[in-house]
């Protein structure tokens, strides 16, 4: 299965960044060394092994962009799955930057009036801390009133901080076609388990796919601190192929982290001392046949 999603914003927003370190392993300060994208850069990703994300960063330098809507409407925007557009939240120029995507959102009610929309405030880093929350919330609010008809989900990110996993993770989350008994399934696991919470990770890039929890968590960005602890195991922007395992034990809780099939991880939260490592590790093992039945089993 193949699905065309669109990475589309000014030059300079960060999407190439936000792109190298999603799916080539990169991490945020290598980040400095890549060039402006010129053009379209197109490539082919794997993810869960039998879905191929088709990637289009479209450059956003402005001969660019009133290229694509004059000249590449149709190649740009035809059998769009998904079109992400990126705001820097420091641009000096915010109307172009809405102008640009309305232009954007008119090419997809005409081409693809299917797909989904999300839109990244990004750089959030370089917002004080303070004012964060109310920044979002205004933009927010706006880039859901001009995306009217259509819908779009709106994420505040930085490629400094977990952020830019927890909505990236809810993006592909969309595109998992049978994502509801897998879930299901992840629940049952969990109870089996009797574990706190599994949560279940994308074997290359480490973003969340799935979570069943039986104890609520006051934390609500661990799972994507937890996928970038993960990443700087393999810095080389290759699959991380050589991470195999990983247990954690504190006073408080036992974490275990083990490959559940060729295409995903899992890791298993217990703050029950009284259940042993074997039992755990056991229940991993017996539920890799199951978890691989389901991925053969996707449409």
């Amino acid at each position: 299965m193949k699905k065309k999603v669109l990475l589309m914003g000014k030059s300079g927003s960060g999407k190439t960044s936000m792109r190298s370190i999603i799916f080539s392993n990169y991490i945020a300060r290598d980040t400095r060394r890549l060039g402006a994208t010129i053009d379209v850069e197109s490539s082919s990703v794997k993810f869960l092994g039998n879905l191929t994300l088709n990637l289009w960063d479209c450059g956003g330098q402005e001969a660019f962009m009133e290229h694509y809507f004059a000249s590449q409407r149709g190649h740009i925007f035809k059998s769009v799955e998904l079109l992400i557009y990126v705001f820097d939240v420091e641009s000096r120029d915010s109307e172009k930057d809405i102008h640009y995507y309305q232009w954007c959102l008119e090419a997809i009610l005409e081409k693809s009036p299917n797909a989904k929309i999300f839109c990244l405030l990004h750089k959030m880093d370089l917002v004080p801390l303070d004012q964060r929350d109310q920044l979002f919330s205004h933009w927010k609010n706006e880039l859901q009133r001009l995306s009217l008809p259509l819908e779009t989900v709106v994420f505040p990110t930085s490629i400094w901080d977990e952020t830019l996993y927890a909505a990236w993770s809810k993006i592909v989350h969309c595109l998992i076609p049978n994502i509801n008994t897998l879930q299901m399934h992840l629940d049952k696991f969990c109870e089996i388990c009797e574990a706190d919470e599994v949560v279940l990770f994308e074997r290359t890039t480490i973003l969340v796919i799935a979570n069943a929890a039986r104890v609520q968590h006051p934390d609500i960005h661990r799972f994507e601190k937890i996928s970038s602890i993960i990443k700087q195991f393999n810095p080389s922007g290759r699959e991380p192929s050589h991470f195999k395992s990983m247990e954690i034990r504190s006073a408080t809780f036992s974490a275990f982290i083990d490959a559940l099939t060729t295409n995903t991880y899992v890791m298993v939260v217990l703050s029950d001392s009284s259940i042993q490592s074997a039992a755990t590790l056991h229940n991993i093992s017996v539920a890799r046949k199951h978890f691989k039945l389901l991925e053969i089993d996707r449409p």
